[in-house]
């Protein structure tokens, strides 16, 4: 007898029945499994030992998939930028009270730098974590204080790439990218753009193709960021650990405070004061805070943190691809605000120098007006150097710090990504351009979906769907 025959599976019975759990395919519990097993992996690997006076071949492959990792991100680094900024003031033609928007990004980008700096001023006198290291002052130093002259001079492209070559004692010459050169001249070439109008219509078309393609590059790196997670979280534990931070375990401690204070108080506080759920806001904008915490480049999560803050945050595309690129590579709470305050006077403090008010003052003053020094890198080591260059400390502090930076780093730009979703969100909000039906949605969705029918997109007018708009990708559900 013939059995009876099963009903056919439509296809999309039969994707259901394939898909996995979602806690196995969502971006989050990839990022935090991928911590957990780097951290075991770093321990194990630790728990090695050196070879010969060398890595062992776990901690070996761990640095060597974190720095590859790294690496990719680099390596898209500079045309994102420059095709990023440009289109970003190329769309500010699409906005209406486009230099009202601008000035109010900028000030409120310069606002929550001071809160965080004050913030670390304060937890530097209070905490005083360089005080009892008794370490003498390095010999030659004279008190002199640095200038502007060197930061001011490096705004001036030598070149129209900002390229700079170097050449070692072994006759090998590598060429660099002054991030800081491309930004201005990306900055100068997008407002060339908006004055020369319809005649530069196609160079702006051939830069947004330019842009959608190193955005779509960029996705396919960021989908490999559990992995690159594991290899950096294990070749932090492999090579520093927990116990190799010894007299400077109050610094840490006392940056972490900071960091917290910022992005779980002090941001909350400006978003509530908006009328705007805290909730909504952590949850919308997590996603980036973590893949910020463990790549340590704001730059290499912009895509990311442009997706979140369009499609969870409801900010218009059009105003969020100017805001989110500009706060990339110059809105740096962490790096540039809390982290130096705190390591300046902890530098002042570990060689017995006091500081003078004028002095704090001037920390102020570095952090707001300096932060774009750090553009594109994944450390603040050149904030840290104009700061204590400026205030005339020892630049021996610089060396002293870099052991435990890899550590502190993933703190800075997890709160450096937070900020650049707070200040667009609060721009939007008081100027009535925020989308509340997806601010307020609830997060099913995984930020990497293309799901270009959804219906709860991040809707746009018709001039906002120029071919300029920063991301080539359609809007997913919040």
């Amino acid at each position: 007898m013939t059995s009876p025959q099963t009903p056919p599976q439509s296809p999309a019975d039969a994707a259901t029945r394939r898909r996995l759990p979602r806690w196995a395919t969502a971006f989050g519990p990839q990022i935090i499994a991928a911590l957990v097993v780097g951290l075991c992996l770093g321990l194990l690997a630790r728990s090695m030992g050196e070879t010969n006076g060398e890595p062992n071949w776990l901690a070996t492959t761990l640095a060597t998939i974190g720095s590859s990792y790294v690496s990719l991100l680099k390596a898209a680094v500079v045309p994102l930028i420059f095709t990023a900024v440009v289109s970003s003031i190329a769309n500010l033609r699409q906005v209406s009270n486009a230099a009202r928007l601008a000035w109010q990004t900028l000030l409120w980008f310069g606002i929550t730098a001071l809160i965080a700096v004050g913030i670390g001023i304060v937890l530097g006198v209070v905490m005083q974590p360089g005080a009892n290291a008794d370490a003498a002052t390095p010999d030659g130093y004279e008190g002199s204080t640095g200038s502007w002259v060197g930061f001011l001079t490096g705004l001036i492209p030598g070149n129209f790439l900002g390229l700079t070559a170097s050449t070692s004692e072994s006759l090998t010459t590598s060429l660099n990218f002054n991030v800081l050169q491309v930004l201005v001249i990306a900055i100068a070439v997008g407002i060339a753009a908006l004055k020369v109008g319809k005649p530069a219509a196609p160079f702006l078309a051939l830069n947004a193709s330019a842009l959608a393609v190193i955005q779509k590059v960029l996705w396919w790196i960021i989908r490999l960021a559990p992995l690159g997670t594991v290899g950096l979280i294990g070749r932090a534990v492999a090579t520093y650990g927990w116990d190799t931070i010894g007299s400077l375990g109050t610094f840490t401690v006392a940056v972490y405070l900071g960091l917290a204070l910022v992005i779980f108080v002090v941001y909350p506080v400006l978003i509530k004061s908006q009328g705007l759920s805290i909730r909504q806001w952590f949850s919308g904008a997590w996603p980036a805070i973590q893949l910020g915490f463990v790549s340590r480049s704001s730059v290499g999560t912009l895509p990311l943190t442009q997706r979140v803050t369009e499609r969870n945050l409801g900010v218009p595309r059009a105003y969020a691809s100017f805001a989110v690129p500009l706060g990339a590579t110059t809105k740096m709470d962490g790096c540039a605000a809390i982290y130096p305050a705190i390591a300046a006077i902890f530098v002042a403090q570990f060689f017995g120098i006091d500081l003078s008010i004028g002095q704090y003052l001037l920390i102020a003053v570095v952090a707001v007006l300096g932060s774009a020094a750090t553009a594109g890198t994944t450390g603040a080591v050149v904030m840290l150097t104009l700061t204590l260059s400026t205030l005339g400390l020892p630049l021996d502090g610089v060396a002293l710090l870099l052991a435990i930076d890899p550590i502190i780093d993933m703190g800075r730009t997890a709160v450096n990504v937070a900020g650049q979703t707070v200040v667009p969100t609060i721009v939007a909000k008081r100027n009535g351009l925020l989308q509340h039906e997806l601010y307020n949605a609830k997060r099913t969705g995984d930020p990497f979906d293309d799901d270009s029918d959804d219906t709860t997109s991040n809707t746009e007018s018709p001039a906002e769907q120029g071919e300029t708009s920063l991301s080539s990708e359609a809007p997913a559900r919040a």
